[in-house]
């Protein structure tokens, strides 16, 4: 059915499944379930809650805060009330939280917690500098989710609610009219870009280019009713925001992780049929998986490389479409008993699919997990196009593309082979940016994605690299850094890379430890050390990671080779600057943090 906004589409499927359950989460070591009627029950007091503070048709409304099921119901009850919402990262500094406040014209903001109001304090009280200009943010009202405050320009969600109820018993029908009035082409939301390239850019997304996405999704048959999906990534990335209205739309059950950090025990817990993740997670997984195997001595090496050995030829017939032999069906009834059940065992056991999305994943980990018996689906999308433009699908997928173009979507190659996208789930532009908004889409309605890639004869989308990312060596040969990052994060010791070599003779490459395993091989090889910090220096380390640099190195072509490398002192991380929150390198902070490193190489 098409629905005409997001809250009517909410609306009615609470309705339709109203004693099933919406989400768990777990709450003082105990995970606890909300039925639909319990979600829209909150949904509606929030609206209303929201209408009785004097929230108009078309009013900014922001929320700063990590991903829980309040998150969700803030976003849909600013939905039914009329309301734009515009997500905030709950790990942004007080100026960016400021930025987007003032940019968008928010003047209610939903605040996670105390932690996080002290930021909003901060630029409300002092304002911060944009081109020269003081500048503060117009906010009327503060909604606290968790604790207590007595400003009087701060009210709690549950006082939020109890004004919602007060407002419901009074005029049932409050919300009906603000929600029948929202149609496809309305804006729901202002999203912004996480800022890899400079300030960030607030996409203006409406409720038809959502729908047009989780419509187009859902028809691949990615999720199915009742399914548990595992969320831990954060609602103000458009990835995980698509996934849960997909999730609303096709009627699955959210775990909330409490943490990042909880994950690996919560999935276990929870025993999902979806997980949804960018790539940092799988080569996260992946290089831990690998160094159990390096650790676990020569018999358990040799037994984990004929299994895999095994998996990876019954994925190869499993792509081709031909029937597996008796002699390999029994390989892997022993491979899978022997050494994948365990793993798949640590992802809950009932893991279907695994969804990558947010930056391009290395084939060599697809190719990894399928021999283990769980399928990677790699999409393919920007903040733009909602987010989403291509995905393999359970039943047609292909290693190292991003999959064929969802229902709806065109896609051309321009002559210097950049992406151009056009579709019902593509934004029109970004607000009050005008001359961005004119560089990003042509006169014809295409959207320039910024990203270079090449369509193969079944319809396949291959992505090469990001088109400012792309390397000319002073030699003149083209270069794209992507695909040898992926290549390097797939090796054991090696946790980060960042390749440099534009306008020079030759590439070198900035490199972090995977702390765990370097330290692994530490004690392996009777490395005495103090702290994690020394290891980097250690001639073995160092030795350790040059034999792995040159085995990626077997792979490329002499132009692209990796000459010099320099090992950092600690991991890269969005505290410090150099990861998007959703956890892509920023690199141009990168280059300019570590010049002097770069300099020596040359």
């Amino acid at each position: 059915m098409a629905y005409a906004s997001l809250p009517a589409m909410f609306f009615a499927h609470a309705e339709r499944w109203a004693d099933r359950p919406r989400y768990r989460v777990k709450r003082d070591g105990v995970w606890q379930e909300a039925t639909w009627a319990q979600m829209a029950e909150a949904v509606r007091e929030i609206g209303a809650g929201l209408v009785a503070s004097g929230v108009a048709a078309g009013d900014r409304v922001a929320i700063f805060s990590s991903s829980r099921p309040e998150w969700m119901e803030a976003d849909l009850g600013g939905y039914a009330s009329g309301a734009v919402t515009v997500p905030i990262y709950q790990s942004s500094l007080a100026r960016e939280c400021g930025y987007i406040l003032a940019n968008s014209g928010a003047h209610v903001c939903f605040v996670e917690t105390p932690t996080l109001l002290g930021r909003v304090r901060e630029v409300l009280q002092h304002g911060f500098d944009l081109d020269g200009e003081r500048v503060t943010p117009e906010l009327t009202q503060i909604i606290l989710i968790d604790g207590e405050s007595d400003d009087d320009d701060v009210l709690t969600l549950a006082a939020l609610r109890a004004r919602g109820r007060a407002a419901l018993r009074e005029d049932a029908a409050l919300l009906d009219a603000r929600v029948a009035a929202l149609g496809r082409d309305d804006l729901a939301t202002i999203v912004y870009t996480s800022g890899t390239t400079g300030p960030p850019k607030g996409v203006v997304q409406t409720h038809g280019n959502h729908l047009a996405a989780v419509e187009a999704v859902a028809a691949t048959g990615l999720v199915r009713e009742g399914d548990v999906d595992f969320l831990f990534l954060p609602f103000a990335h458009s990835f995980a925001r698509m996934l849960e209205y997909l999730g609303l739309y096709a009627g699955t059950v959210t775990a909330f992780a409490t943490s990042v950090d909880h994950v690996a025990v919560e999935i276990t817990e929870t025993q999902p049929h979806l997980i949804p993740s960018v790539p940092r997670i799988y080569e996260k997984i992946y290089a831990r998986i690998m160094n159990t195997r390096e650790t676990g001595g020569a018999v358990k090496a040799a037994l984990f490389d004929w299994a895999f050995g095994v998996g990876r030829e019954r994925s190869r017939c499993q792509q081709a479409g031909e029937p597996m032999s008796m002699v390999l069906s029994l390989q892997v009834e022993l491979a899978d008993r022997l050494v994948f059940a365990r793993i798949r065992q640590v992802l809950g056991g009932r893991m279907r699919y695994l969804v990558s999305g947010g930056a391009p994943l290395a084939q060599d980990i697809m190719e990894f997990f399928h021999a283990a018996g769980l399928l990677i689906l790699e999409g393919y999308g920007l903040t733009e196009t909602t987010p989403i433009l291509t995905c393999n699908r359970p039943e047609r997928f292909r290693f190292g593309t991003v999959g064929p173009p969802i229902d709806g979507v065109t896609l051309a190659i321009a002559p210097d082979g950049e992406i151009l996208a056009r579709g019902p789930n593509v934004a029109q532009g970004y607000y009050r940016r005008p001359e961005a908004t004119a560089e990003a889409w042509n006169a014809e309605g295409w959207f320039h994605t910024g990203d270079i890639g090449e369509i193969d004869a079944d319809g396949f989308l291959r992505i090469t690299d990001r088109k400012k990312d792309l390397i000319k060596t002073s030699g003149g040969k083209y270069v794209a850094p992507q695909n040898i990052e992926n290549l390097l994060k797939t090796q054991p010791h090696i946790s980060q890379a960042v390749v440099i070599g534009d306008r020079r003779r030759y590439c070198v490459a900035l490199l972090t430890l995977e702390v765990e395993a370097a330290e692994q091989f530490a004690r392996s090889a009777g490395i005495a050390y103090d702290s994690p910090d020394e290891l980097r220096c250690h001639p073995q380390v160092v030795e350790r990671i040059d034999t792995e640099v040159q085995s990626v190195n077997a792979r490329l072509a002499s132009y692209e080779s990796i000459k010099y490398f320099r090992i950092l002192e600690r991991d890269f991380s969005t505290e410090t600057g150099e990861l998007t929150p959703s956890l892509k390198v920023k690199r141009k902070v990168v280059t300019e943090r570590f010049q002097r490193l770069i300099d020596e190489m040359y």
